[in-house]
Order: structure tokens, then sequence, then C-alpha cells
């Protein structure tokens, strides 16, 4: 188990370092204001996925992929227009309603984020992937887990830093060119 669990972990930390909801986390964390509030909710996001990877094992990759990457596509490009829209309004009181959501309200936006976005997601995927080849569902959902954490950690206190370093408002415009061009490409996956 120990073994399977490691090699989870170096396997999907490596795949998801670089991956759009790393970005997401990251930016959430901007956004919010609220650090652990985004790395609590982001974490059950990503618990949830490992959990019905393991449990359902191969019947997730017989999913229909290409209606999967549109909605997120449509997700991410939403977002991203969104976002880069509320960066262009200067006012404080953006500001002030962003900083007033309560711990439970960062944590259920951070969850859903993250439900949406990383459903059928490579990692996903390459989890139930481990789950069905090892035949460990504990030691795969433990590895994955514990990555799938470890790097919504990572993305959460750069998040944290670049709040302190950098314009909010560069940060945002930042994101949203980032999700706007991961909403393109899961566009493009789903028609091609």
């Amino acid at each position: 188990m120990l073994g399977n669990a490691v090699l989870v972990f170096v396997a999907i930390f490596l795949a998801e370092l670089p991956d759009k909801t790393m970005f997401a986390t990251l930016m959430l964390s901007t956004r919010m204001r609220r650090p652990l509030a985004v790395w609590i909710g982001v974490s059950i996001g990503y618990c949830t996925h490992v959990t019905v990877a393991v449990l359902f094992g191969s019947a997730l990759s017989k999913l229909p992929e290409r209606p999967i990457h549109a909605v997120v596509g449509f997700v991410f490009l939403g977002s991203g227009i969104l976002m880069f829209h509320s960066s262009r309004d200067k006012r404080e009181k953006q500001d002030e309603i962003k900083v007033s959501r309560n711990f439970f309200q960062v944590v259920y936006i951070s969850t859903s984020a993250i439900l949406v976005a990383e459903f059928a997601d490579l990692t996903q995927l390459a989890t139930v992937g481990f789950a069905v080849r090892t035949g460990d569902s504990l030691g795969v959902a433990i590895g994955a887990a514990t990555a799938l954490c470890t790097v919504s950690a990572i993305a959460v206190a750069a998040g944290a830093w670049l709040q302190r370093k950098v314009k909010l408002q560069l940060v945002q415009r930042a994101a949203s060119v980032f999700f706007i061009i991961f909403g393109i490409l899961s566009l493009f996956n789903s028609i091609f």
C-alpha cells in the first residue's frame, strides 16, 4: 500500500502542478483573501474526485469526454471573461464585497469550482487507471488526495504571496487570460 501511495503521489503531483486547477486555486486565493478557506474548499473538491475515481474505477473512463470538455470550457471561458471585466472596476467597494465573504462561503465557492473544473480531468482519470491497475484503492486514494492537497497548498501560498506583492488588478487580469485560454482549449478538445 505504501509503495502504491508514493508512486501515485509523485505521478499525480507532477501532473497537477502545471494544471489549470492549480492556477484556479491560486486565483481563488488572491480573489477571496481567505487562504485557509480556499485550501479547505479545494481540498474537499479534490478528495471528492479522488473518492469518485477510486470507487467507480474504470466506469469513469467510459464517460463521454467531449461533452465534459465543453462544459469545463464554457465554465472557464465565462469565469475568465467575468474576472477580466471585474478587474477593470477600480472601485474599492468590489474589494470590500470580496473580503466580506465569510469562511464557509469561500469554502463552498472553492469546492464548487474544483468539482466542476476537475471532473474527468487527466489526474482524475489517472487515479482511475492507478486504482484499476494496482487493485489498491486505499493506497491510490491516499497518494492522489495527498498530492492534490499539496499542490493546492502551494497554489494558495503563492496566491497569498502574490496578493501582498502584486496589484490585485494585475493578478485578476492575468488569471482571466489563463481562464480564457483554458476555456478555449477545453472547447477545442470537445470539438476535435
